[in-house]
């Protein structure tokens, strides 16, 4: 069929205004080689220019002797000769731990964790950040404190054979350092230190352990005294869900004490988060109980039995959060290898978990008159790792123990720990006796006609640990430590002892001792025992702390294992029974016009798991009807007495202890 001319040119300009309509046509049948390429204005490679920079910044990959390559950031001040290096490992990425502002100063890119920044730029030190196998930039495969060579781990490799490669690399390696090398880190990074004394490199010449994870079912991050510390479990999602650390733990419910409630067990609210694809949470849940898995990796027995060679420095914070067993753990295991009394260093500080890198003139409420972790680092860890590292150093002016006094706000150099005084003084363990009328004090108790007092335990409305709502990610968690005990001594399922108000200073050094003869009315129990200085009724100067209760020592004690802590048994019911357990260190003074107290509860929720106070044999998987409540009796006759043993410091003048 034949085309007019008018019906060509309509045709010819309805398909062009197709082809301008869909610029895709267009593209599809137009060679590409008509138009030219527009140039990248991006390089192929960056090449910093960081001449102007006070420091080198080196990322390297270190050789393990397994051929595994650990990514190692090496950052050295511009200028240096012969300076000592520095050595942290981690899991929490070193390059974040060395980059924080991307500045051209080192100070500014080392502020933040784990970093003690002003004795790192002032001393000229190499900073040496690893991360460990399996993490980040690291090859290999990641294992929650990765156990050493043994019955946990059949593999050649561990922390301390890759600590003993990464020296020897690094002193070969880095021709501005002078062969000397110190590992220093808080809480993980902190039980890295430790795992270095293990067959330590001769180039190893300083440890300083802050905060050290040491043994996670006696008393750090994972149980205490087997009650689960089930707000950890957030941490083990994210620490172990990926490489980078960068799965996020979700909540339900804004107060988790509602999101924990809801769950009912640990184990069912790990089931809900899909957390039984981590390799650590399928091992406690194995293992809730103190057996091999634990006491093979407990580092303080590990260390007992080690020589000791290297310097160490522990250092332990007095209102840790976190990790409140660990450092005075490895002291009292190593501290007798130590018999010049010059290898093994103690500091105590009024700190919360890591608080001694930040900023430490208060806690809280609290106020110490000075920034105490200032003066730590200042006059304590630079002088001692000066001392060690430097080659023209002088012999550092630092005691065996350096321990801050809480309540009088002293600092104390002492011999040894627990030693009290720097002379003269002793340390008496001194009973603290519940009594009838909930009264307290050192009088032994007399015959009267209340053999005991009593609470109600309900594991549908557990004692919570903190004021709720309680959010995990919030500022009240490094410090809940010392927050106001009065919302709980109003509870009726909450114990509460109280002495008259002291006359005389009243002076703790050491490890208070609980031991409750108490029955329950079920078949388990939990006990939760607080150690509390009661302020008095106004105080000058801060009126926000009358009559503000401060808890000193407090922890807790899962009774299936008072006959044994590997295996778990039911309690009698209603017999009264001993229960003895050790709280935290504490170096308190009790001051005149204040009165000690000491509360007794069954939970302390949701930082510990709910005992259902029927026995089962695994409490992660407590179904709701094993929940029951329970009457709770705490005995204090002549002979059944209750008590705190307080280590009270008794000088020459005042042999015997204040009267109740």
């Amino acid at each position: 069929m034949r085309l007019t001319a008018r019906i060509r040119l309509q045709l010819s300009l309805s398909i062009l205004l197709i082809l301008v309509a869909v610029p895709g046509v267009i593209a599809q049948t137009t060679p590409a080689a008509k138009y030219p390429a527009l140039p990248s204005e991006t390089p192929d490679k960056l090449v910093p220019s960081n001449d102007s920079f006070d420091h080198v910044r080196r990322e390297v990959m270190i050789p393990m002797r397994d051929g595994v390559k650990l990514h190692t950031v090496i950052l050295v001040p511009r200028g240096a000769k012969r300076a000592p290096i520095l050595l942290t490992r981690t899991p929490y990425d070193a390059d974040e731990l060395t980059s924080h502002a991307h500045s051209a100063h080192l100070g500014p890119n080392l502020f933040g964790y784990d970093n003690a920044t002003d004795v790192i730029v002032e001393g000229g030190y190499i900073r040496v950040i690893q991360d460990v196998r399996g993490k980040h930039g690291s090859e290999g495969d990641y294992v929650m404190n990765r156990p050493l060579h043994g019955p946990q781990n059949p593999t050649p490799v561990d922390h301390a054979t890759d600590t003993y490669d990464t020296i020897d690399w690094l002193v070969k390696n880095v021709p501005e350092s002078n062969g000397k090398v110190g590992i220093l880190g808080i809480s993980y990074d902190g039980f890295l230190p430790l795992m270095a004394l293990v067959n330590p490199h001769p180039a190893l010449k300083v440890s300083v352990p802050m905060n050290p994870m040491v043994d996670g079912w006696m008393g750090d991050d994972w149980f205490h005294n087997g009650a689960f510390r089930e707000q950890g479990m957030s941490y083990i999602y994210e620490q172990e869900g990926t490489r980078k650390g960068d799965a996020k733990w979700f909540t339900s419910q804004f107060d988790d004490y509602d999101m924990f409630m809801h769950a009912g067990s640990a184990g069912e609210l790990g089931r809900r988060r899909g957390l039984e694809q981590v390799g650590f949470w399928r091992k406690l849940l194995d293992h809730p109980s103190y057996d091999a898995f634990w006491r093979d990796q407990a580092v303080d027995r590990v260390l007992a039995a080690q020589p000791l060679s290297v310097p160490v420095m522990l250092v332990h914070s007095l209102w840790d959060q976190e990790d409140i067993y660990g450092a005075m753990a490895v002291y009292r295991a190593i501290k007798p290898k130590d018999r010049d009394n010059d290898k093994v260093f103690l500091v105590m500080g009024p700190w919360h978990h890591g608080q001694e890198i930040r900023e430490g003139s208060t806690l809280g409420p609290l106020h110490f008159g000075s920034d105490t972790a200032l003066t730590f680092r200042r006059e304590i860890l630079r002088p001692f790792l000066d001392h060690y590292l430097k080659d023209d150093a002088p012999k550092a002016d630092v005691a065996p123990v350096t321990a801050f006094e809480t309540g009088t706000n002293t600092w104390r150099r002492l011999p040894s720990w627990p030693a009290g005084c720097a002379t003269g003084c002793t340390v008496k363990a001194t009973p603290l006796y519940l009594g009838a009328g909930l009264a307290l004090g050192f009088n032994a108790p007399k015959p009267s006609a209340a053999a005991y007092d009593e609470y109600v335990s309900d594991p549908a409305k557990p004692v919570p640990f903190r004021a709720r709502p309680i959010v995990e990610e919030g500022a009240g968690w490094a410090r809940w430590l010392v927050d106001d005990q009065r919302e709980a001594s109003g509870r009726p399922d909450v114990l509460v002892f109280v002495s008259d108000v002291l006359t005389a200073p009243v002076k703790i050094s050491g490890q208070p001792i609980a031991n409750l003869v108490a029955s329950t009315s079920g078949s388990d129990s939990d006990w939760v025992v607080k150690l509390i200085d009661v302020y008095p009724d106004e105080v000058a100067g801060q009126p926000e702390m009358g009559g503000y209760q401060l808890m000193i020592s407090a922890d807790i004690f899962r009774g299936r294992y008072r006959q044994s802590l590997e295996t778990p048994q039911a309690i009698s019911s209603d017999t009264p029974l001993l229960y003895r357990w050790a709280l935290p260190t504490a170096n308190h003074v009790f001051q005149p016009g204040h009165r000690l107290m000491v509360q007794i509860q069954s939970s302390w929720f949701p930082l510990y798991d709910r005992n259902p106070q029927t026995f089962v044999p695994n409490i992660f998987w407590a179904k709701p009807g094993d929940y029951r409540k329970a009457t709770q009796r705490i005995y204090h006759t002549p002979e059944q007495a209750s008590f705190i043993e307080l280590p009270l410091v008794v000088s020459p003048t005042e042999p015997s202890p204040p009267p109740r």
